[in-house]
Protein backbone atom coordinates (compact mmCIF):
# COMPACT_ATOMS: atom_id res chain seq x y z
CA UNK A 1 0.00 0.00 0.00
CA UNK A 2 1.40 3.48 -0.93
CA UNK A 3 0.54 6.57 0.63
CA UNK A 4 -0.29 9.36 -1.70
CA UNK A 5 -1.93 12.11 0.07
CA UNK A 6 -0.76 13.85 3.18
CA UNK A 7 -3.13 14.12 6.46
CA UNK A 8 -4.87 11.19 8.91
CA UNK A 9 -6.34 8.29 6.51
CA UNK A 10 -9.82 6.95 8.01
CA UNK A 11 -10.72 2.78 7.68
CA UNK A 12 -14.19 3.18 5.94
CA UNK A 13 -15.12 -0.50 6.18
CA UNK A 14 -18.80 -0.04 5.75
CA UNK A 15 -21.30 -2.45 4.56
CA UNK A 16 -22.98 -0.79 1.37
CA UNK A 17 -27.07 -1.61 0.65
CA UNK A 18 -28.20 -4.76 -0.53
CA UNK A 19 -28.43 -4.53 -4.61
CA UNK A 20 -30.49 -6.07 -7.07
CA UNK A 21 -31.49 -10.18 -6.61
CA UNK A 22 -28.20 -11.33 -8.80
CA UNK A 23 -26.16 -10.02 -6.41
CA UNK A 24 -24.22 -11.15 -3.08
CA UNK A 25 -23.79 -8.59 -0.84
CA UNK A 26 -20.31 -8.35 0.88
CA UNK A 27 -18.11 -6.03 2.52
CA UNK A 28 -15.80 -3.35 2.04
CA UNK A 29 -12.67 -3.88 3.72
CA UNK A 30 -9.22 -2.48 3.68
CA UNK A 31 -10.29 1.22 2.10
CA UNK A 32 -8.68 4.51 3.46
CA UNK A 33 -9.50 7.83 2.64
CA UNK A 34 -6.47 9.37 0.51
CA UNK A 35 -4.92 6.31 -0.19
CA UNK A 36 -4.06 4.43 -3.83
CA UNK A 37 -2.89 0.12 -3.55
CA UNK A 38 -1.04 -2.15 -5.72
CA UNK A 39 -3.99 -3.76 -6.07
CA UNK A 40 -7.96 -3.00 -5.58
CA UNK A 41 -10.83 -4.60 -6.67
CA UNK A 42 -14.13 -3.34 -6.77
CA UNK A 43 -16.29 -6.09 -7.18
CA UNK A 44 -19.59 -6.69 -8.55
CA UNK A 45 -20.55 -3.32 -9.88
CA UNK A 46 -22.82 -2.08 -13.05
CA UNK A 47 -20.47 0.05 -15.69
CA UNK A 48 -21.60 2.50 -17.17
CA UNK A 49 -18.66 3.47 -19.86
CA UNK A 50 -17.31 6.95 -21.49
CA UNK A 51 -17.90 5.11 -24.79
CA UNK A 52 -21.63 6.07 -25.60
CA UNK A 53 -22.98 2.33 -24.84
CA UNK A 54 -25.63 1.09 -22.16
CA UNK A 55 -24.76 0.09 -19.09
CA UNK A 56 -23.00 -3.50 -18.11
CA UNK A 57 -23.23 -6.02 -15.44
CA UNK A 58 -22.25 -6.54 -12.67
CA UNK A 59 -18.49 -6.51 -13.32
CA UNK A 60 -15.75 -6.87 -11.38
CA UNK A 61 -13.04 -3.76 -11.60
CA UNK A 62 -9.34 -4.40 -10.99
CA UNK A 63 -7.37 -1.62 -10.46
CA UNK A 64 -3.44 -2.15 -9.84
CA UNK A 65 -1.59 1.29 -8.84
CA UNK A 66 -2.98 4.17 -10.71
CA UNK A 67 -4.47 2.01 -13.58
CA UNK A 68 -7.45 -0.08 -14.76
CA UNK A 69 -5.89 -3.58 -14.77
CA UNK A 70 -8.56 -5.72 -15.61
CA UNK A 71 -12.46 -5.47 -16.36
CA UNK A 72 -14.49 -8.53 -16.09
CA UNK A 73 -17.87 -10.45 -15.56
CA UNK A 74 -17.98 -10.16 -11.50
CA UNK A 75 -17.50 -13.45 -9.43
CA UNK A 76 -20.15 -13.13 -7.14
CA UNK A 77 -19.12 -16.45 -4.92
CA UNK A 78 -19.16 -15.07 -1.29
CA UNK A 79 -15.57 -15.76 -0.62
CA UNK A 80 -14.69 -14.80 -4.23
CA UNK A 81 -12.16 -12.34 -2.97
CA UNK A 82 -11.49 -13.31 0.27
CA UNK A 83 -7.88 -13.17 -0.27
CA UNK A 84 -7.74 -9.98 -1.85
CA UNK A 85 -6.61 -7.17 0.79
CA UNK A 86 -8.22 -4.10 -0.58
CA UNK A 87 -12.06 -4.59 -2.08
CA UNK A 88 -14.85 -1.92 -2.66
CA UNK A 89 -17.94 -3.74 -2.44
CA UNK A 90 -19.93 -2.29 -5.82
CA UNK A 91 -23.33 -4.12 -4.88
CA UNK A 92 -26.32 -1.80 -6.32
CA UNK A 93 -23.97 0.51 -7.20
CA UNK A 94 -22.85 2.16 -10.48
CA UNK A 95 -19.68 2.73 -11.49
CA UNK A 96 -18.66 5.20 -14.00
CA UNK A 97 -15.44 7.08 -15.48
CA UNK A 98 -14.15 9.85 -14.03
CA UNK A 99 -15.80 13.30 -15.20
CA UNK A 100 -13.86 15.43 -17.30
CA UNK A 101 -14.58 19.36 -17.14
CA UNK A 102 -12.60 20.94 -20.02
CA UNK A 103 -13.46 24.13 -19.03
CA UNK A 104 -12.17 25.64 -15.44
CA UNK A 105 -10.54 28.45 -14.04
CA UNK A 106 -8.69 28.00 -10.83
CA UNK A 107 -9.04 30.51 -8.39
CA UNK A 108 -6.96 31.04 -5.18
CA UNK A 109 -9.09 34.40 -4.46
CA UNK A 110 -12.72 36.37 -5.44
CA UNK A 111 -13.30 39.88 -5.01
CA UNK A 112 -9.76 40.41 -3.26
CA UNK A 113 -10.98 38.03 -0.60
CA UNK A 114 -8.43 34.61 -0.79
CA UNK A 115 -9.93 31.65 -1.53
CA UNK A 116 -8.18 28.42 -1.29
CA UNK A 117 -7.35 26.20 -4.42
CA UNK A 118 -8.39 23.34 -1.72
CA UNK A 119 -11.81 24.58 -1.87
CA UNK A 120 -12.11 24.42 -5.71
CA UNK A 121 -10.67 21.09 -5.84
CA UNK A 122 -12.42 19.37 -3.23
CA UNK A 123 -15.72 20.42 -4.74
CA UNK A 124 -14.71 19.23 -7.89
CA UNK A 125 -13.57 15.81 -6.84
CA UNK A 126 -17.01 15.67 -4.29
CA UNK A 127 -19.26 15.83 -7.93
CA UNK A 128 -16.71 13.61 -9.43
CA UNK A 129 -14.57 15.83 -11.55
CA UNK A 130 -11.21 14.16 -11.70
CA UNK A 131 -9.81 16.35 -14.67
CA UNK A 132 -9.98 19.51 -15.21
CA UNK A 133 -8.72 21.85 -18.17
CA UNK A 134 -7.68 25.26 -16.79
CA UNK A 135 -8.17 27.84 -19.53
CA UNK A 136 -6.97 30.85 -17.74
CA UNK A 137 -5.04 31.10 -14.67
CA UNK A 138 -1.51 32.96 -12.99
CA UNK A 139 0.32 30.66 -15.11
CA UNK A 140 3.23 30.18 -12.57
CA UNK A 141 0.70 29.48 -10.09
CA UNK A 142 -1.62 26.95 -12.02
CA UNK A 143 1.68 25.35 -13.51
CA UNK A 144 2.54 24.94 -9.41
CA UNK A 145 -0.65 23.38 -8.65
CA UNK A 146 -0.05 20.72 -12.11
CA UNK A 147 3.33 19.43 -10.45
CA UNK A 148 1.62 18.95 -6.85
CA UNK A 149 -1.75 17.19 -8.09
CA UNK A 150 0.62 15.00 -10.13
CA UNK A 151 2.84 13.97 -7.46
CA UNK A 152 -0.45 13.18 -5.50
CA UNK A 153 0.98 15.86 -2.79
CA UNK A 154 -2.52 17.62 -3.22
CA UNK A 155 -5.74 16.44 -3.08
CA UNK A 156 -6.86 17.78 -6.71
CA UNK A 157 -8.73 16.40 -9.62
CA UNK A 158 -5.46 15.87 -12.42
CA UNK A 159 -5.22 19.77 -14.18
CA UNK A 160 -4.50 20.20 -17.76
CA UNK A 161 -3.14 23.83 -18.19
CA UNK A 162 -3.97 25.89 -21.40
CA UNK A 163 -2.18 29.73 -20.72
CA UNK A 164 -3.98 32.28 -22.92
CA UNK A 165 -1.46 33.61 -25.87
CA UNK A 166 -2.18 37.15 -27.76
CA UNK A 167 -0.34 40.22 -28.74
CA UNK A 168 -0.53 43.60 -31.19
CA UNK A 169 0.75 41.81 -34.21
CA UNK A 170 1.19 38.65 -35.81
CA UNK A 171 4.87 38.52 -34.74
CA UNK A 172 3.89 39.04 -31.06
CA UNK A 173 1.45 36.36 -31.21
CA UNK A 174 4.01 33.83 -32.30
CA UNK A 175 6.04 35.02 -29.54
CA UNK A 176 3.40 35.11 -27.51
CA UNK A 177 2.78 30.69 -28.26
CA UNK A 178 6.35 29.73 -28.27
CA UNK A 179 6.43 31.29 -24.39
CA UNK A 180 3.42 29.30 -23.55
CA UNK A 181 5.39 26.19 -24.89
CA UNK A 182 8.57 26.93 -22.90
CA UNK A 183 6.52 27.37 -19.96
CA UNK A 184 5.18 23.50 -20.22
CA UNK A 185 1.80 24.90 -20.59
CA UNK A 186 -0.37 21.86 -22.40
CA UNK A 187 -2.28 23.77 -24.37
CA UNK A 188 -3.17 27.63 -25.77
CA UNK A 189 -6.40 29.94 -24.86
CA UNK A 190 -6.85 32.47 -27.23
CA UNK A 191 -9.73 35.52 -26.92
CA UNK A 192 -10.81 37.63 -29.62
CA UNK A 193 -8.27 38.57 -32.01
CA UNK A 194 -7.76 40.77 -35.48
CA UNK A 195 -7.64 38.07 -38.09
CA UNK A 196 -4.14 37.90 -38.89
CA UNK A 197 -3.05 37.94 -35.51
CA UNK A 198 -4.87 35.00 -34.63
CA UNK A 199 -3.97 32.93 -37.94
CA UNK A 200 -0.48 33.36 -36.69
CA UNK A 201 -0.81 32.18 -33.27
CA UNK A 202 -2.70 29.07 -34.29
CA UNK A 203 -0.34 28.57 -36.75
CA UNK A 204 2.57 28.97 -34.39
CA UNK A 205 0.61 26.73 -32.12
CA UNK A 206 0.34 23.56 -34.41
CA UNK A 207 4.05 23.96 -35.04
CA UNK A 208 4.43 23.28 -31.32
CA UNK A 209 1.89 20.61 -31.28
CA UNK A 210 -0.04 22.58 -28.91
CA UNK A 211 -4.04 22.46 -29.34
CA UNK A 212 -6.31 25.92 -29.02
CA UNK A 213 -9.10 26.81 -27.22
CA UNK A 214 -10.97 29.53 -28.69
CA UNK A 215 -13.11 32.20 -26.67
CA UNK A 216 -14.45 34.32 -29.45
CA UNK A 217 -16.68 37.38 -28.51
CA UNK A 218 -17.77 40.28 -30.68
CA UNK A 219 -14.74 40.64 -32.97
CA UNK A 220 -13.27 40.85 -36.23
CA UNK A 221 -12.77 36.60 -36.02
CA UNK A 222 -16.01 34.33 -36.06
CA UNK A 223 -16.34 30.68 -35.99
CA UNK A 224 -15.75 30.80 -40.11
CA UNK A 225 -12.27 31.45 -38.66
CA UNK A 226 -11.57 29.27 -36.16
CA UNK A 227 -12.65 26.63 -38.72
CA UNK A 228 -10.65 28.15 -41.24
CA UNK A 229 -7.43 28.46 -39.01
CA UNK A 230 -7.51 24.97 -36.98
CA UNK A 231 -8.55 25.47 -34.11
CA UNK A 232 -9.37 22.72 -31.62
CA UNK A 233 -12.15 23.81 -29.48
CA UNK A 234 -14.81 26.74 -29.65
CA UNK A 235 -15.85 27.64 -26.12
CA UNK A 236 -19.14 29.03 -24.70
CA UNK A 237 -21.03 30.11 -28.08
CA UNK A 238 -19.78 33.46 -29.07
CA UNK A 239 -18.92 33.95 -32.71
CA UNK A 240 -20.68 30.71 -33.93
CA UNK A 241 -24.51 33.34 -34.05
CA UNK A 242 -22.28 35.60 -35.11
CA UNK A 243 -20.88 34.03 -38.23
CA UNK A 244 -24.45 33.07 -39.28
CA UNK A 245 -26.04 36.68 -38.93
CA UNK A 246 -26.83 39.44 -42.20
CA UNK A 247 -24.27 42.37 -41.22
CA UNK A 248 -24.11 42.85 -37.38
CA UNK A 249 -26.14 42.21 -34.26
CA UNK A 250 -28.90 44.92 -34.33
CA UNK A 251 -27.26 46.89 -31.79
CA UNK A 252 -29.03 49.84 -30.13
CA UNK A 253 -27.06 53.10 -30.79
CA UNK A 254 -26.19 53.42 -26.36
CA UNK A 255 -24.48 49.44 -26.51
CA UNK A 256 -21.28 49.56 -25.38
CA UNK A 257 -19.32 46.17 -25.31
CA UNK A 258 -16.97 46.97 -22.44
CA UNK A 259 -20.34 47.67 -20.47
CA UNK A 260 -21.12 44.01 -18.81
CA UNK A 261 -24.45 45.00 -18.36
CA UNK A 262 -25.32 45.90 -21.96
CA UNK A 263 -23.00 43.19 -23.51
CA UNK A 264 -25.10 40.09 -21.38
CA UNK A 265 -28.13 41.91 -21.76
CA UNK A 266 -27.83 41.79 -26.12
CA UNK A 267 -26.46 38.38 -25.94
CA UNK A 268 -29.54 37.10 -25.16
CA UNK A 269 -30.90 38.52 -28.33
CA UNK A 270 -28.17 37.56 -30.25
CA UNK A 271 -29.46 33.28 -31.12
CA UNK A 272 -32.92 34.80 -33.02
CA UNK A 273 -31.14 36.76 -35.24
CA UNK A 274 -28.96 34.27 -36.90
CA UNK A 275 -30.39 33.10 -40.03
CA UNK A 276 -30.64 29.33 -39.99
CA UNK A 277 -29.34 28.42 -43.64
CA UNK A 278 -25.91 30.54 -42.88
CA UNK A 279 -25.66 28.57 -39.32
CA UNK A 280 -25.94 25.36 -40.65
CA UNK A 281 -23.41 26.15 -43.28
CA UNK A 282 -21.13 27.78 -40.29
CA UNK A 283 -21.76 24.16 -38.34
CA UNK A 284 -20.69 22.07 -41.37
CA UNK A 285 -17.69 23.74 -41.82
CA UNK A 286 -16.66 23.53 -38.22
CA UNK A 287 -17.27 19.56 -38.00
CA UNK A 288 -15.57 19.61 -41.56
CA UNK A 289 -12.26 21.16 -39.89
CA UNK A 290 -12.58 18.81 -36.52
CA UNK A 291 -13.54 21.83 -34.33
CA UNK A 292 -15.37 20.34 -31.47
CA UNK A 293 -17.43 22.35 -29.31
CA UNK A 294 -17.95 23.18 -25.27
CA UNK A 295 -20.96 25.45 -25.03
CA UNK A 296 -21.21 25.80 -21.49
CA UNK A 297 -24.68 25.89 -21.25
CA UNK A 298 -24.48 26.19 -17.23
CA UNK A 299 -22.23 29.56 -17.08
CA UNK A 300 -25.45 31.40 -18.22
CA UNK A 301 -28.15 29.67 -16.68
CA UNK A 302 -28.50 32.86 -14.13
CA UNK A 303 -30.10 34.31 -17.44
CA UNK A 304 -32.72 32.57 -17.32
CA UNK A 305 -33.78 33.29 -13.87
CA UNK A 306 -32.01 35.71 -11.86
CA UNK A 307 -33.74 34.76 -8.48
CA UNK A 308 -33.25 30.88 -8.58
CA UNK A 309 -29.17 31.62 -9.15
CA UNK A 310 -28.81 33.75 -6.29
CA UNK A 311 -30.64 31.26 -4.17
CA UNK A 312 -29.34 27.70 -4.88
CA UNK A 313 -29.83 25.42 -2.10
CA UNK A 314 -26.06 24.03 -2.38
CA UNK A 315 -24.88 27.58 -1.65
CA UNK A 316 -26.28 27.75 2.34
CA UNK A 317 -23.48 25.05 3.36
CA UNK A 318 -20.98 25.25 0.17
CA UNK A 319 -20.41 28.73 -1.27
CA UNK A 320 -16.82 29.84 0.65
CA UNK A 321 -17.76 34.23 1.46
CA UNK A 322 -14.79 35.08 -1.07
CA UNK A 323 -17.23 33.72 -3.89
CA UNK A 324 -20.19 34.97 -2.97
CA UNK A 325 -18.89 38.09 -2.37
CA UNK A 326 -17.52 38.01 -6.07
CA UNK A 327 -21.50 37.02 -7.22
CA UNK A 328 -22.32 40.38 -5.76
CA UNK A 329 -23.35 42.59 -8.79
CA UNK A 330 -20.55 45.28 -9.34
CA UNK A 331 -19.41 46.95 -13.11
CA UNK A 332 -16.01 46.18 -11.82
CA UNK A 333 -16.00 42.65 -11.96
CA UNK A 334 -16.10 40.49 -14.99
CA UNK A 335 -19.73 37.78 -14.87
CA UNK A 336 -21.43 40.61 -12.25
CA UNK A 337 -23.82 42.12 -14.72
CA UNK A 338 -26.94 41.30 -12.84
CA UNK A 339 -28.33 44.61 -11.38
CA UNK A 340 -31.27 45.32 -12.90
CA UNK A 341 -32.69 42.38 -14.65
CA UNK A 342 -35.43 42.37 -16.09
CA UNK A 343 -38.41 40.15 -16.90
CA UNK A 344 -37.88 40.73 -20.27
CA UNK A 345 -33.98 40.18 -20.29
CA UNK A 346 -35.03 36.64 -19.04
CA UNK A 347 -37.76 36.18 -21.50
CA UNK A 348 -34.86 36.78 -23.95
CA UNK A 349 -32.52 34.86 -22.69
CA UNK A 350 -35.18 31.42 -22.64
CA UNK A 351 -35.60 31.76 -26.09
CA UNK A 352 -31.78 32.55 -27.07
CA UNK A 353 -31.34 29.06 -24.72
CA UNK A 354 -33.93 27.39 -27.04
CA UNK A 355 -32.54 28.38 -30.07
CA UNK A 356 -28.84 27.75 -28.53
CA UNK A 357 -29.32 24.23 -27.77
CA UNK A 358 -31.31 23.06 -31.13
CA UNK A 359 -28.17 23.96 -32.61
CA UNK A 360 -25.66 22.22 -30.64
CA UNK A 361 -27.92 19.29 -30.66
CA UNK A 362 -27.73 19.58 -34.68
CA UNK A 363 -24.02 19.78 -34.24
CA UNK A 364 -23.88 16.82 -32.37
CA UNK A 365 -26.43 15.03 -34.92
CA UNK A 366 -24.41 15.83 -38.52
CA UNK A 367 -20.82 14.67 -36.74
CA UNK A 368 -19.82 17.25 -34.55
CA UNK A 369 -18.26 16.53 -30.93
CA UNK A 370 -19.52 18.62 -28.07
CA UNK A 371 -17.83 18.36 -25.06
CA UNK A 372 -19.03 19.68 -21.38
CA UNK A 373 -17.46 22.11 -18.89
CA UNK A 374 -18.96 24.88 -16.44
CA UNK A 375 -16.44 27.82 -16.58
CA UNK A 376 -17.57 28.32 -12.88
CA UNK A 377 -17.00 30.96 -10.07
CA UNK A 378 -18.99 33.76 -12.55
CA UNK A 379 -22.71 34.55 -12.52
CA UNK A 380 -23.02 32.50 -9.49
CA UNK A 381 -22.03 29.00 -10.35
CA UNK A 382 -20.42 26.92 -8.00
CA UNK A 383 -17.32 24.50 -8.93
CA UNK A 384 -18.40 21.03 -9.60
CA UNK A 385 -22.62 21.81 -9.02
CA UNK A 386 -22.84 23.85 -11.98
CA UNK A 387 -20.88 21.23 -13.63
CA UNK A 388 -23.78 18.80 -13.07
CA UNK A 389 -26.17 21.36 -13.87
CA UNK A 390 -24.12 21.70 -17.46
CA UNK A 391 -25.00 17.64 -17.68
CA UNK A 392 -28.98 18.50 -16.79
CA UNK A 393 -28.67 21.08 -19.66
CA UNK A 394 -27.26 19.00 -22.51
CA UNK A 395 -29.99 16.95 -21.75
CA UNK A 396 -32.46 19.47 -21.55
CA UNK A 397 -30.73 19.97 -25.18
CA UNK A 398 -31.72 16.40 -26.61
CA UNK A 399 -29.30 14.30 -25.41
CA UNK A 400 -29.88 11.04 -24.07
CA UNK A 401 -28.41 10.37 -20.33
CA UNK A 402 -25.90 7.72 -22.19
CA UNK A 403 -24.46 10.51 -24.76
CA UNK A 404 -24.94 13.19 -21.82
CA UNK A 405 -22.29 11.00 -20.10
CA UNK A 406 -20.35 10.39 -23.03
CA UNK A 407 -20.14 14.32 -23.36
CA UNK A 408 -18.76 14.61 -19.94
CA UNK A 409 -16.07 11.66 -20.22
CA UNK A 410 -14.95 10.10 -23.74
CA UNK A 411 -15.89 13.24 -25.58
CA UNK A 412 -13.76 15.90 -23.41
CA UNK A 413 -10.88 13.40 -23.37
CA UNK A 414 -10.95 13.42 -27.33
CA UNK A 415 -11.02 16.97 -27.67
CA UNK A 416 -7.98 17.43 -25.05
CA UNK A 417 -6.45 14.99 -26.86
CA UNK A 418 -6.16 11.80 -24.00
CA UNK A 419 -8.40 9.64 -25.88
CA UNK A 420 -5.84 6.47 -25.57
CA UNK A 421 -5.60 7.39 -21.16
CA UNK A 422 -9.02 8.67 -20.13
CA UNK A 423 -12.96 9.07 -20.66
CA UNK A 424 -12.81 5.37 -20.36
CA UNK A 425 -13.22 2.16 -18.16
CA UNK A 426 -11.10 0.16 -19.99
CA UNK A 427 -7.86 -2.06 -19.34
CA UNK A 428 -4.95 0.01 -19.03
CA UNK A 429 -6.15 3.30 -18.76
CA UNK A 430 -6.00 5.41 -16.06
CA UNK A 431 -7.79 4.69 -12.82
CA UNK A 432 -10.17 7.62 -12.54
CA UNK A 433 -13.27 6.08 -11.40
CA UNK A 434 -16.79 7.44 -9.63
CA UNK A 435 -19.32 5.24 -7.44
CA UNK A 436 -22.84 5.92 -6.66
CA UNK A 437 -25.58 3.96 -5.41
CA UNK A 438 -28.16 5.34 -7.78
CA UNK A 439 -29.00 4.62 -11.42
CA UNK A 440 -27.55 8.41 -13.04
CA UNK A 441 -28.79 7.04 -16.29
CA UNK A 442 -32.53 7.10 -14.65
CA UNK A 443 -31.63 10.61 -13.15
CA UNK A 444 -28.76 12.79 -13.51
CA UNK A 445 -29.70 14.24 -10.20
CA UNK A 446 -28.35 11.55 -8.53
CA UNK A 447 -24.51 12.69 -9.14
CA UNK A 448 -25.12 15.99 -6.95
CA UNK A 449 -23.24 15.28 -3.92
CA UNK A 450 -26.16 16.36 -1.82
CA UNK A 451 -28.30 13.94 -3.49
CA UNK A 452 -31.86 13.43 -4.09
CA UNK A 453 -34.72 14.24 -1.96
CA UNK A 454 -37.02 11.34 -2.00
CA UNK A 455 -40.07 9.80 0.43
CA UNK A 456 -39.61 6.65 1.53
CA UNK A 457 -43.00 4.51 3.96
CA UNK A 458 -43.49 8.40 4.46
CA UNK A 459 -40.14 9.32 5.58
CA UNK A 460 -37.69 11.92 4.14
CA UNK A 461 -34.69 10.16 2.34
CA UNK A 462 -32.14 11.18 0.57
CA UNK A 463 -31.25 9.26 -2.48
CA UNK A 464 -27.87 9.43 -4.71
CA UNK A 465 -24.80 11.34 -4.27
CA UNK A 466 -21.40 10.08 -5.35
CA UNK A 467 -20.03 7.95 -2.95
CA UNK A 468 -16.44 7.28 -4.01
CA UNK A 469 -14.28 9.11 -6.06
CA UNK A 470 -11.17 7.64 -7.21
CA UNK A 471 -8.14 9.75 -9.30
CA UNK A 472 -5.07 8.57 -10.43
CA UNK A 473 -6.00 5.29 -8.26
CA UNK A 474 -6.09 7.50 -5.05
CA UNK A 475 -9.28 6.32 -3.42
CA UNK A 476 -11.57 8.99 -1.78
CA UNK A 477 -14.52 8.76 0.58
CA UNK A 478 -16.65 12.07 -1.15
CA UNK A 479 -18.87 12.69 2.41
CA UNK A 480 -15.54 12.72 3.70
CA UNK A 481 -14.55 15.67 1.09
CA UNK A 482 -18.00 17.62 1.32
CA UNK A 483 -17.68 17.51 4.87
CA UNK A 484 -14.00 19.07 4.53
CA UNK A 485 -15.53 21.42 2.15
CA UNK A 486 -18.08 22.48 4.59
CA UNK A 487 -15.95 23.19 7.29
CA UNK A 488 -13.48 25.69 4.73
CA UNK A 489 -16.64 27.39 4.56
CA UNK A 490 -17.95 27.72 7.91
CA UNK A 491 -14.95 28.83 8.94
CA UNK A 492 -14.02 31.38 6.63
CA UNK A 493 -17.42 32.90 7.30
CA UNK A 494 -16.21 33.19 10.64
CA UNK A 495 -13.41 35.80 9.76
CA UNK A 496 -13.95 39.41 9.40
CA UNK A 497 -15.69 39.89 6.14
CA UNK A 498 -12.80 41.28 3.50
CA UNK A 499 -13.53 43.72 0.82
CA UNK A 500 -15.92 43.87 -2.07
Amino acid sequence: MKKAASGLAILFGLAFSAGPPWSHAAESRGVEHGRRYDRLVIRNVMVIDGKGTPMRGPMDVVVEGNKIAALRGANTRPDAHKSEAHVLDGTGMYLLPGLINSHVHLHDERAGIAQPFEYEYKVYLSCGVTTVRDVGTDPKKALAERRKSQEGSIIAPRLYIYLVAGGATPEEGRKSVRSVKEQGADGVKIFGLDRDIMAAIVDESKKLGLKVAHHVGVEETDARDAAAFGVATMEHWYGIPDAALKGSQNFPPSYNYNNESDRFRWAGRLWREADPAKLKAVLDEMIAKGVAWVPTFSTYEACRDMTRARNLPWFKEYLHPALEAYFHPSPSRHGAFSWGWSTEDEIAWKENYRIWMKAVRDFADRGGLVGAGDDAGFIYTLYGFTYLSELELLQEAGFHPIDVIQCATGNNAKLMGLEDRLGRVRQGFLADLILLDENPLANLKYLYPTGVLDIKDGKDVIRGGIKWTIKDGIVYSTPRLMQDVKDMVREARAKPAGPR
